[in-house]
């Protein structure tokens, strides 16, 4: 696994040291990890830093970022959000056929024929070409090009685009599908069973060695028990259940609860609810590990970075159980609570803020769990099996 003379091409629709997004943040620590363990890797991908619009903003050609070689290309249409979802939800109520797929994956963006051409051109000159998330048009168009030989990290969840007809040739194309647990693998394997390899590897979590709790308080004027969420703050991932249910438990039990990330819906006017805007990587650890608890509302998740390094610093989480990969995680972990609808909700956070006992056992049992099964060292020996 380690051989100098690895060469390996990572494609992914976004990269760089601002872009956020799960399989975004999967290919560049996976990218630097295997750098730093003497592979080759060139990763192809667009000039966009904005997953809502695409639009260009990086420079066109070659670059280096912590030894890794980026090759970008021009994204040749911007999207419209507001028309792209409005399109959406009567696209996916209704019968398609090919065709009209491949339009909606076109508006799905980023639309990058000079990508798409560049990996047809150049894939055979590496050992490995690994596509990271199944939704996007690079994925599609790319996979296509490369064929058989390829590898491709989904990131899958059960969301209307993942039942597109167009869908079964991502999923059976590749040689190698490699997934971040054990529910994303079998939700694949359920509706797109094929003879190709199929591999759970999960992703490395790396906690700091030293975090500067106190500090991170006093900047943000918090104190404990301060509940945490930390992702994008929208609708669309339960935020606004999530909230709603806090104000009715901190009524009860005076509490705080902190948000940070993108910020796409507006907050209720409650003083105990703190945005913090974005943070950078160093303070996020510090916000996590100077969190009481942390919360995770999203239905549709394939891995939640956020969660295991919540678990990894020994601070429970409490999740959405309509999530089968959170829920899988708290199970398998004993390391935190599942709700289901505001009376759960409170009555997660009740149990964990009041019972100490039960609250250090889950944190330790969340500080076992990603160290035995989510460790840097143990994520790329499962990797270095496959490969």
């Amino acid at each position: 696994m380690y051989n100098k003379s690895m060469r390996a091409a990572f494609v992914v629709q976004r990269y760089g040291k601002e872009v956020i997004g799960g399989a975004e943040k999967l290919a560049r620590d996976y990218a630097e990890r295997l750098f730093i363990r003497g592979w080759d890797i060139t990763v192809y991908t667009t000039t966009a830093l904005d997953y809502i619009t695409w639009a260009n903003h990086y420079s066109v050609g070659e670059s280096i970022l912590h030894g890794v070689r980026i090759k970008r290309y021009p994204v040749e249409k911007e999207r419209n959000i507001d028309e792209f979802n409005h399109f959406s939800e009567e696209f996916f109520s209704e019968e398609r056929n090919r065709e009209e797929e491949e339009y909606w994956l076109e508006l799905q963006g980023p639309v990058s024929p000079q990508l798409v051409e560049a990996i047809s051109r150049e894939h055979k000159d590496y050992d490995l070409v690994i596509f990271f998330t199944y939704l996007y048009y690079p994925t599609y168009y790319g996979l296509k090009e490369v064929g058989k030989s390829a590898i491709l990290f989904p990131t899958a969840h059960d969301e209307p685009p993942f039942h597109m007809g167009i869908m079964r040739e991502v999923f059976t194309i590749p040689c190698t599908l490699l997934f971040l647990s054990e529910e994303e693998k079998e939700l694949v394997d359920r509706y797109y069973p094929a003879e190709n390899r199929r591999e759970v590897i999960g992703a490395g979590i790396e906690p700091p060695s030293q975090f500067f709790t106190k500090l991170f308080l006093d900047r943000f004027l918090l104190y404990p028990p301060f509940i945490l969420y930390m992702g994008r703050i929208d609708e669309g991932k339960g935020c606004n259940q999530m909230l709603e249910c806090f104000i009715p438990y901190a009524n009860y039990r005076p509490s705080l609860f902190a948000l940070a990330g993108k910020l796409n819906m507006e907050l209720p006017a409650d003083p105990r609810i703190r945005y913090l805007g974005y943070l950078p990587e160093r303070v996020k650890w510090d916000a996590i590990k100077a969190s009481t608890l942390t919360v995770h509302p999203s239905s549709l998740e394939s891995f939640s970075y956020f969660l295991l390094e919540s678990l990894s610093v020994g601070v429970p989480g409490i999740v959405n159980e309509k999530s089968p990969v959170l829920k899988g995680h708290i199970e398998r972990s004993n390391a935190g609570l599942t709700y289901k609808d505001c009376p759960s909700f409170a009555s997660a956070l009740e149990l964990l803020l009041t019972e100490p006992e039960l609250y250090n056992y889950m944190g330790e049992q969340g500080r076992k769990y990603v160290r035995e099964n989510f460790s840097w060292e143990v994520v790329l020996s499962r990797l270095s099996s496959v490969l």
